[in-house]
């Protein structure tokens, strides 16, 4: 056996800053612990170092970054700029390196086809569908993402499927989507974005009682975006701390995410006259979120229902269980699915009064409180990321014949 054989190299090409990324993370970070070598093509932030060794993963930023919140143009001109990039980048890089397998993560579908010349070469392209391409443009362009939009992204999208050699996505709702594309149940495999019980380990940060201190410490650790709810969660707060539906409740709201919808969030929160209770902290490095999980009393994940949403499981869920607290999430499918009527505390999308009562209930009743805390960690411990690693390190050393 060559050492190349015994040392197999892969490509992974995300269009996401590598730092900021944790499925791409966890996953290059498994491959690496396994033996494998791994390079990783993504975003450049201002300020990044071009090449950088992260764990082992040796990462290559391409000068091109994220326009959160920009219009569906300026996204476009961006997946244009990276998609070309990437595709010079990686010819250069296979020349050098000569890889055993290539995996892109999306969104956009069609950046699979940036790595046709690798693909032609004969290596097998692993295509990991994070989301529902045409749910996502439906759900972020409303106005723009229908008849003629919407069918070429469903074409681009069937494309980008057949092209691949294997699929990855994050859970079995939208395994079975693929399913009804017409992709084969033996070209996918659900890899859960479950978190790693090291990096999210209870007994490693200081154990914080509920509302020891007599306040409601809510925690959000995401994007700041519509998608999720945060104005609904600080029109929630807002009933507790005035007394809406009860006696007043201190509470506080810590925020840890950067976003377009910041700006809005501040101005409603200072409208509601809570905006010294919601706390702006931004972008924190991964390594820090579980730290700062660990001071709050209660996780929120307030998700906007739409039909995106019904395909989505979050891992801010996963993280927060982790953790030992518990969750207050929106009520959506596939989180119901994952997590049952049990493990979390659920409230309808959009409505701040069913959040503000469930995050009283959670208050009012220990109890339950408890035993949601035990049911969600137990579902946690069953769909760990160790489990998941394993079954993706298997796929990736099988493909490459590794």
């Amino acid at each position: 056996m060559t050492a190349a054989r015994s040392t197999p190299r892969v490509l992974i090409v995300t269009h996401s800053y590598y730092e900021e990324d944790p499925r791409v993370r966890r996953q290059a970070e498994a491959l690496v612990a396994a033996g494998l070598q791994v390079d990783v093509l993504g975003l450049r932030q201002p300020g990044a170092a071009v090449q950088e060794r992260i764990a082992g993963v040796e990462v290559y930023r391409l000068p091109v970054h994220r326009h959160q919140g920009a219009g569906i143009g300026t996204y476009l001109a961006e997946y244009a700029a990276f998609f070309a990039r990437a595709a010079v980048a990686a010819v250069r890089l296979h020349a050098h390196r000569r890889y055993a397998l290539v995996q892109v993560a999306t969104l956009p579908d069609p950046l699979v086809f940036a790595l046709a010349p690798l693909r032609l070469d004969g290596l097998p392209l692993l295509l990991d569908l994070h989301e529902a391409m045409p749910e996502f443009f439906r759900s972020r362009f409303p106005a723009a993402a229908h008849g003629p939009v919407r069918l070429g992204l469903l074409a681009a999208e069937r494309a980008s499927i057949a092209f691949a050699t294997h699929l990855l996505t994050v859970n079995d709702a939208l395994g079975e989507r693929l399913v009804g594309l017409g992709a084969a149940r033996s070209r996918i495999t659900v890899i859960l974005n479950s978190p790693r019980s090291d990096r999210f380990d209870p007994a490693a940060h200081p154990a914080r009682p509920f509302m020891t201190d007599g306040s409601l410490r809510l925690v959000y650790a995401g994007a700041l975006t519509p998608l999720y709810q945060l104005d609904v969660a600080i029109r929630a707060l807002a009933r507790l701390v005035h007394g809406d539906d009860g006696a007043p409740l201190d509470v506080v709201l810590d925020l840890y995410g950067r976003g377009d919808a910041e700006p809005l969030l501040r101005q409603l929160a200072d409208a509601h006259g809570v905006g010294e209770r919601v706390r702006f902290h931004g972008r924190i490095p991964v390594e820090d979120v579980a730290a700062r999980i660990a001071e709050a009393d209660v996780g929120l994940a307030p998700t906007r229902r739409d039909p995106f949403t019904d395909l989505s499981l979050s891992t801010k869920i996963f993280e927060y269980a982790a953790m030992g607290k518990p969750v207050v999430a929106s009520r959506l499918p596939t989180v119901e699915r994952y997590f049952g009527p049990d493990a979390l505390c659920y409230f309808e999308p959009g409505d701040p009064i069913s959040l503000a009562r469930t995050l009283r209930r959670l208050v009012d009743e220990p109890e339950r409180r408890a035993a949601a805390v035990i049911a969600a960690g137990r579902r946690v411990r069953e769909l760990s990321w160790e489990r998941e690693a394993a079954r993706y390190v298997a796929l990736v050393r099988e493909l490459a014949q590794a």
